[in-house]
Formats: C-alpha cells, sequence, structure tokens
C-alpha cells in the first residue's frame, strides 16, 4: 500500500464513526480560527469601547462586550489562537527531543539507558501544572516560559514510546537487512525505524494537544501565564468571572469554547488511536 492510500485509509477510519467525525470538525473550527483569525474578527481584540462595557450579543458584537467594551467574538478567536501556539511549540519540542532521546536510549548500553529512563522519571515526578507553577512564580509570567516548561514535563512521554517501539524493531528483519548491507546505526534509525514508530507518536501528541490546552489557560486564569491585554481563554475566564454580577456572558462563552476544544481534541485523539492500531478498539470492546 502506498503512503497516499495508507493515509486515506486512515482518514477514512477516522471518520468512520462519530467521535471522530466531532472532533475533526471541532479541529477544523478551532485550529481554522487560530490561523485565519485576523480575516475572521470583526473588531480589534484589544480596542476599549467604555461606553458599551458588557453589551449584549447584537450585530456590531456577535458574542457582546467585556468588562472594558472588547468585542468578546474577536478576543475568543485570538484566544484560539494563543492555545493553538502553546501546544503546536510545546507538543512539537516535546515530540522531537523526547523522541530522539527515546531512540538514543534504547541504542546506549545498559548504564546509559538506565541514566535517561532515570531522567524521564524525574521530570515525570512532577505533574505539569505544579512544575509550571513553581518556575512561573520564580521568574515571572512568560508565553514562551510556560511553553518550554510544558515541553519539559511531555519529553517523558515520547521518550518511552520511542525507546519502548525501536527495541521492539530494532531485530526486526528489515533492520538486520540493512545491517548487512552495511547501513549506520543513525541511517537506520532515521530512515527505517523511525518512520514505522511515527504512527503511536502521533497518536500521543494528539491526545496530549487538550492537556497543554487546559494547562495554558489554567496558568492564564490565575495570572500566571498569558499577559494581559494578549487575549487567553483563561484571561478572559478570569476577567469574566471577577465581574459576574455584571454580565455572565464572558465566563460562559471562554469556558465553553476551552471546553468544546479540549473534547474535540480528546475525540480526535481517540479516532486517531482506533485508526492507527484497530486492535485497540477491539480490545476496549
Amino acid at each position: 500500500m502506498t503512503a497516499f492510500a495508507a493515509t486515506r485509509a486512515t482518514i477514512a477510519r477516522i471518520l468512520s464513526g462519530p467521535g471522530g467525525i466531532v472532533g475533526t470538525i471541532i479541529i477544523v473550527l478551532v485550529v481554522g480560527s487560530a490561523i485565519f483569525a485576523p480575516l475572521v474578527v470583526t473588531h480589534d481584540p484589544d480596542a476599549l469601547d467604555i461606553l458599551n462595557r458588557f453589551s449584549g450579543p447584537s450585530a456590531a458584537h456577535w458574542l457582546g462586550t467585556d468588562n472594558l467594551g472588547r468585542d468578546l467574538y474577536s478576543r475568543l478567536v485570538y484566544g484560539a489562537r494563543v492555545a493553538m501556539m502553546v501546544a503546536l511549540f510545546a507538543i512539537g519540542s516535546a515530540l522531537v527531543v523526547g523522541t530522539l532521546l527515546g531512540m538514543l536510549a534504547a541504542s546506549l548500553n545498559a548504564r546509559g539507558e538506565r541514566l535517561l529512563l532515570i531522567v524521564f522519571d524525574i521530570i515525570s515526578s512532577f505533574p505539569s501544572l505544579v512544575l509550571a507553577l513553581a518556575v512561573v512564580a520564580v521568574f515571572g509570567p512568560s508565553t514562551a516560559l510556560v511553553t518550554a516548561i510544558v515541553a519539559v514535563t511531555l519529553m517523558p512521554h515520547f521518550g518511552r514510546v520511542a525507546r519502548a517501539q525501536m527495541l521492539t524493531l530494532r531485530h526486526a528483519p528489515f533492520v538486520e537487512a540493512e545491517r548487512l548491507i552495511g547501513a549506520s546505526p543513525v541511517r537506520i534509525a532515521l530512515s527505517h525505524i523511525l518512520p514505522n514508530i511515527a504512527g503511536p507518536l502521533v497518536v500521543l501528541a494528539s491526545i496530549d494537544i487538550p492537556v497543554v490546552i487546559t494547562i495554558e489557560a489554567g496558568l492564564s486564569f490565575i495570572g500566571l501565564g498569558v499577559r494581559p491585554p494578549l487575549a487567553s481563554w483563561g484571561t478572559l475566564i478570569y476577567d469574566g468571572y471577577a465581574y459576574l454580577s455584571d454580565s455572565r456572558v464572558p465566563v460562559i462563552v471562554a469556558s465553553a469554547a476551552l471546553a468544546i476544544a479540549t473534547l474535540g481534541f480528546t475525540l480526535f485523539g481517540e479516532a486517531l488511536r482506533d485508526a492507527v492500531d484497530p486492535r485497540l478498539d477491539r480490545e476496549g470492546r
């Protein structure tokens, strides 16, 4: 089966169930909003209009305005952009570094492998949110810092999966054949083993996206993540929470966006997992 045919088959399996369809639709909307934010918003997300504080949904402001008269819809869209940027850089960094370290661990001698696994265990012993809180409390709020911390805490997930997959494949017939013709270990790892372990790693990345989104929103909610006036779903919830007696709309729409995005990526991740390895779906049943 060609790569194109395999990709089409995977997409068909993802869209074969309601969870995969719903998750895909949500992801397309969220990611599309993040990418094309300047084109789909109706107002400058940071523009103030004190005379229109807490105005309700209207033709001018589709979801109303917040405590400073800023357009809620526009800030919600830019909040999606922040969430996707943090998720992209955090998971992308964790995926690349974790995979390389995991493959390295499987290639080292027993002592080197044990040392890397100990490092993975130490990092994994700190929950992502707790470690992020501690570091940000010391060095101050920063979107880049939050992204880096989340990437470090997720790195062992990918490292362990890459190591396990490489241990399984390093004595496979096609790998032994490459060794016999004189291929270097690096060439074998990158050209032959890595493409065969990419599936589980991509599945893990898709499942970790809602975790990153939630952490970013949580840190922004308590003032240790994205700094105002930059829009984030967490800051939208925080700003709205302080004015619940005036209007509940900001809290409701921001919380709904966070919940729907998390649900969408979770459903898609589960559908992708079942599509990449259908045995998991059958065993779950």
